[in-house]
């Protein structure tokens, strides 16, 4: 590096003398100015060499100085290493004590265990031989005591469970009954029904008697082409001015009670003019039904509806359930759901228009098989209804669990029309075997002395004796008895069960 330096310094020197040489020749070209240019380049080369001896001094110079700062870099980095071994030693002198620290520690908690596990066993034998004195002492086993603890646990919890329930059913009670007694109150105030129907039979006035020979005919062949095209029975007996035509079908009974009508105002009764009739007359009801159809939707607000769909509809005016008019009861069912849906925020279209569709399967129930919740699902399913509608249909009598809020109030509205007095005639039979089973649950249960049921079997009261069953014992019998009703019985609407404790204390004062 040194070397290179001077010949550097060197060639630069060079290079400046040759300038200076050129420009002395070409401005002097006397033999004067050949000697002091002879001069001058002796001059040059001393000072060249001069320079030249300076510069390898200098070059020794920072040699020397160069050594000296990596001996002692060298020696700083000695140091260093030293230490950071210093410190390594350090780090594994405090690494071995502290193993021997965990070892001394482990071997105490190995002592430590072996005394914990002879005290463990020290004290197994104490309470095995405590519990033995115990047994010996009460006179009862281990397991005789423990389950009589767990039975007065159970009975505490019992007695708890029952004071708990009754508080909550109680206000829970009155929160429903008051919100549902609102709600149901608004609805069948602003629902009026007419539920006079008639069932099986339909009377046709004559205007005199002789008119039930003409309607005979000849040997009972008008009365047979009658009863062979309506397919209803023409009963001709001793009513006065009155032929009765009976038939479970209110289609069929209404086209023949219109064809009569027609053959009684026309006055040619004979095999011929009733078939006529009878196509005219069914033309007219198929016609009235459809009307009949239209007239539903308009009175509950419910568009949409495909054409088949309100034929069916229609075809329930003729249709009776209990006595019931299955379309009335359809209207009166849409429109309580409605106002329900209303005053909750549900959706009122859907519950108004699974309501008035919710029995429509009742108008072909006597042509496919299944229950008439199954057959009007199919129904509105073929005819392009929503899944909620579908749903609603398909669950107002519990068939399938109610999934939406809609589904419930149809089904609480159904309840509602079906159950309000008047709206329905239920046989004797029937009436008097559902007060019995109530009778019989409740008579079935331990500590009942006692039961009446009340308000057409609205209603169950039960007596229980005061000694066997108490207050609490008396919420949870309620509550049981209700349960089972439940399960076995079908019923419209709620009965209420209401468990009567009476205590007496009597005294005669002599």
């Amino acid at each position: 590096m040194i070397e290179v330096l001077i010949a550097i310094v060197v060639a630069v020197i060079s290079l400046a003398i040759g300038y200076f040489l050129r420009k002395m020749i070409s401005e002097s070209k006397d033999s004067a100015a050949m000697q002091e240019l002879e001069r001058a380049k002796l001059d040059a080369e001393r000072e060249i060499e001069t320079a030249r001896k300076a510069a390898q001094v200098e070059a020794r110079d920072e040699v020397h100085r160069m050594r000296d700062e990596f001996e002692a870099e060298l020696k700083q980095r000695r140091l260093d290493v030293q230490k950071a071994e210093q410190r390594l030693e350090d780090k594994e002198k405090s690494l071995s004590e502290r193993e021997k620290e965990n070892q001394r520690r482990e071997q105490s908690l190995k002592d430590r265990e072996a005394n914990i596990g002879q005290m463990q066993e020290e004290l197994e034998q104490t309470l095995e031989e405590q519990r033995r004195q115990l047994e010996s002492i009460s006179g009862i086993s281990q397991a005789q005591a423990k389950e009589m603890l767990l039975k007065q646990v159970e009975e505490e919890a019992r007695h708890d469970m029952a004071r708990l329930i009754r508080n909550v059913e109680e206000e829970a009670r009155r929160e429903s009954d008051r919100r549902a007694r609102n709600i149901l109150s608004l609805s069948i105030q602003r629902t009026a029904a007419d539920h006079a129907a008639e069932t099986t039979v339909s009377v046709v006035p004559l205007p005199s008697d002789e008119m039930k020979g003409r309607i005979i005919g000849r040997e009972g062949r008008n009365i047979r082409v009658l009863e062979n095209v309506s397919g209803i029975d023409v009963i001709i007996d001793d009513t006065p001015e009155a032929v009765v035509l009976s038939g479970f079908d209110g289609v069929k009974r209404e086209t023949a009670r219109l064809t009569l009508t027609k053959l009684l105002s026309d006055g040619r009764i004979h095999p011929a003019r009733i078939e006529e009739t009878y196509k005219q007359a069914k033309a007219e009801v198929d016609k009235a039904i459809m009307e009949a159809g239209e007239q539903a939707t308009l009175d509950s607000n419910v568009h949409g509806l495909n054409e088949n769909l309100i034929k069916l509809l229609g075809r329930l005016k003729y249709r009776t359930s209990y006595g019931q008019n299955v379309l009335a009861h359809s209207l009166e069912v849409s429109h309580l759901a409605g106002i329900m849906a209303a005053e909750l925020g549900a959706n009122t279209k859907i519950v108004k228009r699974a309501g008035l569709l919710h029995d429509i399967g009742k108008a072909v129930d006597h042509q496919v098989e299944g229950t008439h919740t199954q057959i009007g699902a199919n129904l509105a399913k073929k005819n392009r209804e929503s899944k909620a509608v579908c749903h609603a249909i398909e669950a107002h009598h519990s068939d399938i669990e109610p999934q939406t809020v809609e589904a419930v109030l149809v089904q609480a509205a159904d309840a509602v029309s079906a159950a309000r007095p008047g709206a329905r005639r239920d046989s004797l039979e029937s009436y008097i075997k559902r007060l019995e089973s109530l009778e019989n649950i409740a008579v079935s249960k331990d500590g009942v002395e006692k039961c009446y049921v009340m308000q057409a079997g609205r209603e169950i009261r039960v007596m229980v004796k005061p000694g066997e069953v108490g207050d609490d014992e008396a919420a949870l019998l309620s509550h049981d008895i209700a349960k089972e009703i439940e399960k076995q019985l079908d019923y419209p609407g709620q009965i209420k069960v209401t468990v009567i404790r009476e205590s007496r204390a009597t005294e005669y004062a002599k």
